[in-house]
């Protein structure tokens, strides 16, 4: 006979209540990364952002101050950074699915958003949070520009013809090069198509290559 298990209302009850009060004593999104833009540090962690990030942090915005302003808070909308756009010839965008904001930052300026992530082109089909939101280089992708992102076709990408060789054998040809005294000598690689049949008279001539330089044992 299985023995019932016992309950205990109680201590259910304060095991929720811990739980509750440890919810509540995180800090707020605002409070984590609110910022002093005269200091330039964040009061919550006291560490003050780097000194390459203060022109963008001044001049940009980050993902939520862009947000706020916006009908139903950017659903649906695009948006891209500008290291994207400098860094990348192909189209890496956000297409914000989902907000979640956080009512008590003063400007509603906080929280966390959800969305569609294109990078270089290719487009992801899971939903995924969007990481780096307080970084200050977002920027809205216009209306009539947003046919041009989501039209985009990337270029097919070129067949692999070679591959590295396994580390105990690359070392092995490296050790030979040294010894040769080819120091400058480019990474071996293994190619994946062949040009030669390989039949019994290639490994015939082979070997017959190898005799006539090495000589043939006495």
């Amino acid at each position: 006979m299985v023995k019932k298990k016992r309950l205990r209302p109680i201590a259910e009850f304060a095991r929720k209540v811990r739980a509750y009060r440890e919810l509540k004593s995180q800090p707020t999104v605002s409070q984590k990364y609110g910022l002093d833009y005269e200091t330039m540090i964040r009061p919550y962690t006291g560490k003050r952002l780097p000194v390459l990030a203060w022109q963008d942090v001044r001049k940009e915005n980050h993902l939520f101050s862009l947000l706020a302003g916006m009908r139903l808070f950017g659903v649906g909308r695009l948006f891209t950074r500008k290291s994207w756009l400098f860094d990348h010839t192909e189209p890496s965008y956000w297409q914000i699915t989902k907000v979640k904001v956080d009512y008590t930052a003063e400007n509603m300026n906080y929280g966390r958003a959800w969305g569609l992530l294109t990078h270089k082109g290719k487009q992801e089909t899971e939903v995924k949070e969007v990481d780096r939101v307080m970084y200050h280089d977002w920027r809205l992708v216009p209306k009539h520009e947003e046919h041009k992102f989501k039209n985009f076709e990337p270029l097919p990408e070129p067949p692999v013809r070679y591959v590295f060789y396994p580390p105990l054998l690359r070392a092995m040809i490296l050790a030979q090069f040294r010894k040769e005294g080819r120091l400058g000598a480019e990474e071996p690689t293994l190619p994946l198509e062949r040009d030669v049949v390989l039949n019994k008279d290639y490994f015939r001539m082979q070997e017959q290559e190898k005799q006539r330089k090495e000589g043939t044992a006495v």
